[in-house]
């Protein structure tokens, strides 16, 4: 056995030294261990927080909005005689009971008034054999529309002739209320963003002295922003309005603020996620202003009641539709919401700063929104924060409410059958002259041909005009394709067959399921691929920087894509009963969606960092929504909306699910084109950036002196405790001298 020269001038190590090795390798072992479990948890959180946010919306979304029924709609019904109401609000039970609750009143006027004041959703008022039905669009499209639905044929089976009537009509600019809503749900995110955001990049603003002056002059600044889009650049909020509208909007920026900055004190870093959940995942079908709570589960018409996005909507509401009557009801929640929320975090600040600790962040998560080294100048950096939540409010009111404001047909395909074209020439010609512009119809001899193209989707629908062999005149539609053209077709040409005297007949050739009686199934669970696909990057390049490179990040997304397209499938099925079937179909095309849209993100967040946040957000979503054929028809949009609904990542994923849940996948193949197109150009895009551009692997360091200010706010914290624990042994000292004194005395 031989051994390993020795040098015979090397010296032995001494006995401490041998000592201090093993130790100095088993404490380098343990920080690599350290290290490695750090690095795996920052990989998975990048699989959690999109998880929770991106679940918790669709979830509560889809849970709340997949099926809708008049339930308990409120109702008032009065008559000459007390009989006759009693007799109709007998059938009325009889015949469909859940859907509403009856009251009877003892005039026409107290019944209008209760529509006026809201009280009710209509007000039937009965004289021998007619009907007049009372509504209040104002109050709610959704509303007046359903409870129009249940009672028209009610009254119509008991032989009455019904006259409708609309108390409180919205104005032309702003014919589907869009302009309350969309108000809303801009001031709610201005509220809660801006301090999810302060908390983990400027955590001194958060200190209670700095967030409410700051949060005073964002709440003017945010209304203000509101205002000038809303009033002067697209109308819809009247120039008499504007000062009662500006001052109820800044509330609703101050209420949910103070209530996010003390979610910051509660959730720390995770607040973003309850106040999501709070102000959005409940408060947006709570609000009464998108969908009536009333055809939605019986818990939102409780909430209803106290959240901030509900009274926010509704005191908007009161102001543009009602001059501000019911309004006060609404500004004394969010007023005793902002008080509440100030009280409790001067409480909570109090009783950390009594155990030493900080009351406001002693740590920054995330150093630079802009891609590069932090800002040493304080200012640029406060700008940056607040310059992201300014601008997406601008970019998403401008572009939803500009898009949604006035819907009406515009170049709607619609065919004309007729005996022979010139018959359906001829009609298409007397239409074009009344209705310029809101039609573009295809004149087809043959009804079958007609039929066959609706069903394909090519056209919105079909009107085929009396014949000898069929004297009545019939309608085409396939809701599926789009409820809100479907039901538009039916009214118009309705209205047209019957103003001729013609017996119309409708025929719906793709309806829609009891899970999806409205058609939004689509676009929920395509909101859901798409904000996976955008989280994944936004989180994961501040929480997991190690992942930014394209070799570790390819096969990251490709797995995330796997595990996020199976949770929205089990969401939007098993657990929301919206889809039945068609998983495999689903599961592909949502990861290709949802790759398509990481990679999109990634391109942006290489330029621009965080920031991606803006242009991203523009072409998925603010631009996507409106171009998807979701929640409205594109041929009830300005012209832009039908070009982008063949190109935005959006449009195709909506449309994909529409395919294949109700056309057998027929079209599916281009929407997966344009996905594809979408994935391996911002892959190419990103590569591109990377060999000009080096990715950045870690975290921005934080300037040494904003470093020794946040472990100088701790230390002092913990000083304050020290010097409270000495007072308060001082005291129990001197108590017991004062307690020895006595004794002695005795």
């Amino acid at each position: 056995m031989s051994t390993a020269p020795t040098d015979p001038h090397s010296t032995p190590p001494s006995r401490r030294e041998a000592k201090l090795e093993p130790h100095e390798t088993s404490e380098q072992e343990i920080a690599a261990k350290r290290a490695k479990a750090e690095k795996i948890g920052r990989t998975v959180a990048v699989f959690i927080m999109p998880l929770m946010i991106v679940g918790m919306m669709i979830w509560g979304y889809l849970g709340a909005m997949h099926h809708q029924e008049a339930k308990n709609m409120p109702v008032a019904i009065t008559a000459s005689s007390s009989t006759a109401a009693e007799k109709f609000a007998e059938s009325l039970e009889e015949s469909d009971g859940d859907a509403v609750d009856i009251k009877i009143l003892d005039s026409a006027l107290e019944a209008r008034t209760e529509v006026t004041d809201r009280e009710v959703t209509a007000a039937v008022v009965l004289d021998d054999q007619s009907a007049t039905l009372y509504t209040a669009s104002g109050a709610g499209v959704s509303s007046s529309s359903a409870i129009t639905a249940v009672l028209t044929p009610a009254l119509a089976q008991q032989g009455f002739t019904v006259n409708s009537q609309d108390l409180v009509p919205l104005p032309a600019n702003d014919s589907m209320g869009m302009g309350a809503m969309l108000l809303s749900t801009a001031m709610i995110t201005a509220g809660y963003m801006p301090w999810s955001l302060a908390f983990s990049n400027s955590p001194e603003l958060l200190k209670r002295r700095r967030a409410l002056p700051l949060l005073a002059g964002w709440s003017l600044l945010l209304s203000g922003l509101g205002i000038l889009i809303g009033g002067p650049i697209l109308g819809v909020i009247p120039a008499a309005s504007i000062v009662p509208v500006w001052g109820t909007l800044a509330l609703g920026v101050f209420a949910v603020g103070s209530s996010q900055v003390l979610l910051t004190r509660i959730f720390g870093p995770m607040a973003v996620i309850p106040g999501m959940f709070l102000f959005m995942v409940l408060g947006q079908p709570a609000s009464n202003i998108g969908m009536s709570v009333y055809m939605l589960p019986k818990i939102f018409p409780f909430l209803h009641q106290f959240l901030p996005m509900p009274a926010l909507g509704e005191a908007v509401r009161s102001v543009l539709y009602f001059d501000g009557h019911g309004a006060a009801k609404h500004l004394l929640i969010l007023i005793a919401g902002a008080v509440a929320a100030i009280l409790l975090t001067t409480l909570i600040d109090f009783l950390r700063t009594r155990k030493g600790k900080s009351a406001t962040p002693t740590q920054i998560n995330v150093a630079s929104l802009h891609g590069g080294p932090r800002p040493q100048n304080r200012a640029w950096r406060y700008i940056a924060l607040g310059a992201v939540p300014f601008t997406m409010i601008a970019i998403m009111l401008s572009a939803m409410l500009g898009a949604m404001q006035e819907p009406t047909p515009r170049h709607m395909p619609v065919a004309l059958v007729g005996s022979t074209t010139q018959q359906a020439q001829q009609m298409a010609d007397s239409l074009n002259e009344s209705m310029e512009g809101k039609f573009d119809f295809t004149i087809v001899d043959d009804a079958a041909e007609a039929r066959s193209m609706v069903e394909s989707q090519d056209l919105t629908g079909a009107f085929i005009l009396p014949s000898q062999d069929d004297p009545q005149a019939t309608i085409y539609t396939a809701q599926a394709s789009g409820n809100a053209a479907s039901q538009v077709v039916v009214q118009v040409f309705t209205q047209i067959g019957q103003s001729q005297d013609m017996a119309v007949d409708h025929q719906e050739l793709a309806a829609l399921p009891a899970g999806d009686n409205m058609g939004t199934v689509s676009m929920y669970l395509g909101m859901g691929w798409v904000m996976a696909g955008f989280m994944v990057i936004m989180v994961g390049s501040t929480a997991a920087p190690h992942t930014r490179p394209l070799p570790k990040l390819i096969p990251l997304l490709a797995v995330y894509s796997a595990f996020m397209s199976v949770v929205l499938y089990l969401i939007a099925g098993p657990f929301t009963n919206s889809v039945d079937g068609h998983f495999w179909k689903l599961f592909s095309v949502g990861m290709l969606a949802i790759f398509a849209v990481a990679m999109l993100t990634t391109v942006f967040n290489r330029l621009i960092g965080m920031l991606c946040l803006l242009p991203t957000m523009l072409i998925v979503m603010f631009l996507g929504v409106p171009a998807s054929n979701g929640a409205l028809s594109i041929y009830m949009e300005p012209r832009m909306f039908n070009i982008l609904h063949d190109i935005l990542p959006m449009p195709a994923a909506v449309e994909s699910i529409r395919s294949i849940l109700y056309f057998d996948s027929e079209g599916l193949g281009a929407h997966l084109i344009t996905l594809a197109i979408w994935a391996l150009v911002c892959l190419a895009l990103t590569l591109v950036i990377d060999q000009l551009k080096v990715v950045q692997t870690t975290s921005h360091p934080i300037p040494e002196e904003e470093l020794a200010a946040l472990q100088g706010r701790a230390l002092e914290a913990k000083a304050t405790q020290a010097a409270q624990s000495a007072d308060q042994i001082d005291a129990e000292a001197q108590h017991l001298i004062d307690d020895q004194k006595e004794t002695v005395t005795v």
